[in-house]
């Protein structure tokens, strides 16, 4: 064989494994994390992601390119050897040099071979561009724009279980929780979170702190306790359980002097909480009742209550129970 026609083979031959590899490397890379890996500022994806914006101009750009020099090497073994022979030959140059082995290839190392290779891809679309945009401009106009890829909540919470899981990830088990708690907690409510009226401790704001109400109090060990007064749906105040330290129980103090009048929060049953958390951190409420249309107590949401649910995790109080 004349060792120009060789070389010829040769260079058509990886040029066909050049476009067959980049057709399918560059398509596997999603275009919304190239953009994101852009915006972070990772040099690569800012170089890949240039050519991989084109969309159908590169992938028209690529195939044309493909086929050319698909159809040019088989022309070259033609002219050198019997048509059968020709035709086993060229199939198997090409399928196995030409697109087995790059595919594997670029299908592994896509971002690596993209970034070495962007300045040929854009040299190749710069050439063929009169040939390659007008089936571009069709396929944009009759396919539409390429859509960004959007994960769903419980396709996210798959992604920080896979990156938490795996030994190579920066993602630790308690960020993992806190990642999972917020993306459900907005899907909660309030009634799903609160503190049952049956179970509340409330207290008449007539009360008096003798010594058997406080040692009540701090056996109950709550740091926040509702205070009512015509009835325990009424709830005007909160009593901070902190505040009654160096009370004097032969003073016969009542609650009514002691606990902190607010304006209270009036939420629904089927309140979310990421809407609830919102409104407490307005008004810089810390609790909130929960109440149905007839105005019945349902129960009782704290701040503590919300967060828990983001961290995933029981707040304990330094010198409390849990609250």
């Amino acid at each position: 064989m004349d060792p120009y026609i060789g070389l010829s083979l040769f260079t058509l031959i990886a040029f066909s494994a050049l476009f067959s590899g980049l057709t399918l490397g560059l398509y596997s890379l999603d275009k919304t994390e190239l953009e994101r890996k852009t915006q972070l500022g990772d040099k690569r994806a800012e170089r890949v992601f240039r050519i991989r914006k084109r969309g159908n101009l590169l992938l028209v750009s690529l195939l044309l390119g493909n086929v050319a020099v698909n159809s040019a090497a088989s022309i070259i073994l033609g002219s050198v050897a019997s048509g059968v022979v020709a035709g086993f030959v060229a199939t198997g140059l090409i399928v196995i040099f030409g697109e087995i082995i790059p595919q594997a290839v670029c299908a592994r190392y896509a971002m690596i071979v993209g970034y070495k290779t962007a300045w040929l891809v854009e040299l190749i679309m710069f050439i063929l561009y009169p040939v390659a945009k007008p089936l571009a401009w069709v396929l944009d106009n009759v396919l539409g724009e390429e859509l960004r890829t959007i994960w769903s909540k419980r396709e996210l919470e798959h992604i920080i279980r896979m990156h938490e899981d795996d030994p190579r990830s920066n993602v630790d088990e308690d960020e993992e929780r806190i990642l999972l708690g917020a993306l459900r907690f907005s899907d909660k409510t309030a009634e799903q979170v609160m503190t049952p009226k049956k179970d509340m401790f409330e207290i008449q704001k007539k009360t008096v702190l003798d010594q058997r109400q406080l040692h009540q109090i701090r056996e109950i060990g709550f740091t926040r306790i509702p205070v009512y007064a015509r009835d325990k749906n009424d709830i005007v105040g909160i009593l901070y359980a902190k505040d009654l330290i160096g009370v004097d129980p032969d003073n016969q103090e009542t609650v009514e002097k002691m606990m902190r009048t607010y304006q209270m929060i009036h939420v629904s049953p089927n309140r979310r909480l990421d809407s609830l958390l919102n409104m407490m951190i307005v008004r810089h409420a810390h609790m909130a009742m929960v109440r149905e249309k007839s105005g019945r107590l349902l129960g009782i949401v704290t701040m503590e209550d919300v967060v828990e649910e983001i961290i995933g995790r029981e707040i304990i109080d330094e010198d409390d129970d849990v609250i």
